[in-house]
């Protein structure tokens, strides 16, 4: 058994304070995305960890672009049929993750997932390159498939396809907003008394603030 006891880091770049937050969470998320985005030592700062429940009861994770945020919500694309939109389909809950170490921070969302309006989803594809277009045509997200060289052969016949017209985009493709009712900040501090604040939805309405021990 490799022994990590020793694997450790002092954390001591910022701190989170009441009296310096913002009273709505999406303001305090936007205020640390955009640090997120001005550091360099961050490649992709709306990288996010997405844990949906499957029918075992067991969470499944995986990492998946933040591509907006609203004042309702966080908004990502995927392939509707995919584990996790099956996922979603059933158990409409959600949790979000980001990790920003070279910030010493990380946020937890907990958020009710709805489809965005398919005109919104049409935007976003056709916004997307084209590759990345018959990419999301082509892959049968999540399915079993026979080989590597299933995909590139049918990528070859939707490249010819479309190669002088406009790929549709394809029915179970699109978009879903995550709406928070719950959002924690964490914020690494000194002797692992880590700063962590978290907003509560209240009657869908108001966001009640609360600090809680690391």
């Amino acid at each position: 058994m490799e022994n990590l006891h020793d694997h450790r880091k002092v954390y001591e770049k910022s701190q989170l304070i009441e009296s310096e937050i913002k009273q709505n969470p999406i303001e305090q998320f936007r205020d640390w995305f955009m640090d997120a985005s001005e550091n360099p030592a961050i490649s992709e700062s709306n990288a996010m960890a997405v844990s949906t429940v499957e029918e075992d009861g067991c969470p499944r994770t995986r990492m998946v672009l933040l591509k907006a945020y609203t004042h309702e919500g966080f908004i990502f694309y995927t392939n509707y049929d995919s584990r996790k939109g099956k996922a979603i389909e059933k158990n409409h809950k959600a949790c979000l993750h980001f990790f920003w170490p070279s910030l010493e921070r990380q946020i937890i969302i907990k958020a009710d997932l709805e489809k965005i309006a398919e005109n919104l989803s049409d935007g976003y594809f056709h916004s997307r390159p084209k590759g990345s277009q018959l990419g999301a045509a082509v892959s049968p997200q999540s399915q079993v498939i026979p080989n590597k060289e299933f995909l590139e052969v049918k990528l070859k016949e939707l490249e010819q396809k479309y190669e002088n017209s406009e790929v549709p985009r394809p029915e179970n493709w699109g978009g879903y907003i995550a709406k928070p009712y719950e959002i924690e900040f964490w914020q690494g501090r000194p002797n692992r008394l880590h700063d962590r604040i978290i907003y509560e939805l209240v009657d869908g309405l108001d966001w009640k603030i609360s600090r809680l021990a690391p």
